[in-house]
């Protein structure tokens, strides 16, 4: 079992950058391959990124590419490092956490979620 924790949402402007923090609990860390979905208000949830176990696999919306990066350290910690944003980039954003293959883009599949932060982009 995992608990997962973000930090790092805030009011930020177009064009800005934001930096999200998934601290995650438990001794078994490294067994879980993570990621990041979003859900903006009247949306449905949509798969941001996510990155394998050992971190060497990461994947990507076509939203996010070029502009996000998703990583993880040996501190039981996931970031998504978010640049150039866009309004259409606001949402509530839910670290995820499954034990199985970070190629999945269905939030469903993914086990254990957080939260969730809120990002405001603003024009």
């Amino acid at each position: 079992q995992v608990q997962l924790v973000e930090s790092g949402g805030g009011l930020v402007q177009a064009g800005g950058s934001l930096r999200l923090s998934c601290a995650a609990s438990g001794r078994t860390f490294s067994t879980y391959s993570m990621g990041w979905f979003r859900q903006a208000p009247g949306k449905d949830r949509e798969f941001v990124a996510a990155i394998s176990r050992t971190g060497a696999n990461t994947y990507y919306a076509d939203s996010a590419k070029e502009r996000f990066t998703i990583s993880r350290d040996n501190a039981n910690a996931v970031y998504l490092q978010m640049n150039s944003l866009k309004p259409e980039d606001t949402a509530v954003y839910i670290c995820v956490a499954r034990t199985t293959s970070a190629y999945q883009t269905n939030f469903v599949a993914w086990y254990y979620r957080g939260q969730g932060t809120q990002v405001t982009v603003s024009s």
